[in-house]
């Protein structure tokens, strides 16, 4: 058997429970693919992009549900060699992709002195968007896990005093038509790590050049790290921490909060706090 054979087989046999029910149960729970989409698949070089690719890829071929997919990856001035190692990968896992060029590293080697990794992001959107357009895609599948659901939340409540999560979807709010959605959003980054350990393959880690400067100078970066470790840490006292916090955005008794927001509009709990008492 071709090792991308083994590889796409591990994720539907030995990885069935951990990565592709969950996988499934998103797409069919928060209604991420339907029939007649097109959908462009955003691969960074990560195992996360990686697999969300090979997961599509599956359902493309053997799903009930009637999709195009493309496969894409932007190059914001990657090195050779980091180009290459992609490129390669894809070739492993029978991928077949489209790299587009993006000048990306170079603006904000110019421009982003201070915050080289928020005007990144905000780049990349603009750039992802855009190719989606032009390939006439209505919805564009990244690959955060559920690690990267939880995190957010914590953040959130951390550092700006806000409950709110990483959502399955969501419209853009300036590319009208496009939809953002997240499929790997039930699977477990430990689980990824396993059968990327299992199948012996090796993806790039961060192939920005700024990423050394981020970690100084980006306050989310380094907090993102130190959630990690506390919802680690947090595990060995209760198993199930991650998805109670998970859970819990699922779950919210409205009849308990102080206030709400609602498209930018707040709502405090004594607008109704007296209208049933007899």
């Amino acid at each position: 058997m071709e090792r991308y054979k083994e590889i796409e087989r591990s994720i539907i046999t030995k990885y069935r429970k951990e990565i592709w029910s969950k996988f499934v149960k998103a797409v069919q729970e928060y209604e991420l693919i339907n029939d007649g989409d097109n959908i462009m698949v955003c691969i960074s070089g990560g195992k996360d992009s990686f697999l969300l690719a090979k997961c599509v890829q599956e359902l493309e071929r053997h799903g009930k549900t009637n999709f195009t997919a493309h496969y894409v990856v932007m190059n914001p001035g990657y090195t050779e060699h980091n180009r290459d190692f992609i490129l390669n990968n894809a070739k492993i896992l029978n991928i077949n992709i489209e790299m587009f060029e993006s000048d990306i590293f170079e603006v904000v080697n110019k421009v982003g002195a201070g915050s080289p990794c928020y005007l990144c992001a905000r780049m990349r959107r603009g750039y992802l968007y855009n190719k989606a357009k032009e390939l006439g895609c209505n919805k564009i599948a990244l690959g955060h896990h559920f690690d990267d659901v939880i995190e957010t939340t914590l953040l959130s409540m951390f550092y700006s005093s806000e409950i709110k999560t990483m959502m399955p979807k969501l419209h853009s709010d300036n590319f009208k038509g496009l939809e953002l959605i997240r499929p790997l959003y039930l699977v477990k980054e430990d689980s990824i790590i396993s059968w990327k350990n299992y199948n012996k393959l090796e993806f790039l880690n961060c192939a920005c050049k700024f990423t050394e400067e981020c970690s100084l100078t980006n306050e989310t970066i380094s907090k993102r790290q130190e959630i990690k470790t506390l919802i680690k840490n947090l595990r060995k006292i209760n198993k199930n921490i991650d998805f109670n916090i998970f859970k819990s955005l699922d779950n919210i008794n409205l009849n308990c909060v102080l206030g709400t927001k609602l498209n930018g509009k707040y709502k405090s709990f004594l607008e109704n706090y007296n209208k049933n008492v007899e």
